[in-house]
């Protein structure tokens, strides 16, 4: 949509070892705008919507310079992809998740890592593939930040169901934007006698889609849930594939 960088004259001393990373010396900021000057450009931006950064570096950087400044900080949503990634996918739970090793596996440009447009651009991407990864808003991401990190079979989305439930047998997984929250969903769903699972396997039995704007899970209007349950299906795996609206008319 749009794109803005600019360097900063931190007016304080340069450690090499900052500058062995980034390559930013004193001679580079030289006319550089100040802190302050910048301040209400960035406010603008950042407390205009969610923040995404990758680890809590920017933010705890910004921070800090409203503090040195003396300066209201910003009523930021910061919305970390590094922890988004680590949920998102099981290999980088506990280690690899750095941003170049991220970009890498998804294949993601990052020409010059460690210049803050390209970095911000390769963790844009990032959280654009894990949304489609899991058919997940940054809404709901924000949430699930919120829970542990690996789920459980005492998290709020994966459980069992109710033997006494009309759909006993069928194990159920969610995918898009739904009405509801998705832990509500998973109780219905384990009310009505469903295995609500996290993602979709071979012992998948039912798919329930979010009544969505197709635009919010890719190109195609699918997400990557849904791609494997077709895949599953035309391999002779018997999945039933149903909106959000005909599920909620199921389980009353």
């Amino acid at each position: 949509m749009d794109r803005w960088s600019t360097l900063v004259d931190p007016e304080d001393d340069f450690d090499y070892y900052n500058v062995a990373i980034h390559g930013i010396t004193p001679e580079t900021v030289k006319g550089a705008p100040k802190f302050r000057e910048i301040e209400s450009k960035l406010r603008q931006q950042l407390e205009a919507d969610v923040a995404a950064c990758y680890t809590h570096f920017d933010r705890t950087a910004i921070n800090l310079a409203c503090e040195r400044y003396e300066i209201r900080p910003f009523a930021t949503t910061w919305l970390d992809v590094a922890r988004v990634v680590r949920r998102a996918w099981p290999q980088f739970a506990l280690k690899g998740y750095k941003l170049k090793n991220v970009s890498k596996f998804l294949g993601i440009s990052l020409e010059y890592h460690h210049n803050a447009l390209c970095d911000a651009l390769a963790a844009g991407e990032i959280l654009t593939a894990a949304m489609r990864e899991q058919s997940m808003s940054v809404t709901d991401w924000l949430d699930r930040l919120k829970q542990p990190l690996s789920s459980t079979p005492n998290s709020p989305i994966a459980q069992a169901g109710n033997p006494e439930g009309v759909l006993f047998g069928e194990s159920i997984c969610f995918t898009g934007q739904l009405s509801m929250s998705r832990r509500d969903a998973a109780a219905s769903a384990a009310a009505a006698g469903c295995h609500v699972t996290d993602g979709v396997t071979k012992k998948t039995t039912l798919l329930v889609v979010g009544d969505q704007d197709a635009r919010k899970v890719g190109s195609d209007g699918k997400s990557g849930k849904q791609i494997k349950a077709e895949q599953l299906i035309a391999q002779g795996q018997d999945i039933r594939v149903v909106g959000e609206t005909d599920f909620l008319r199921v389980v009353g």
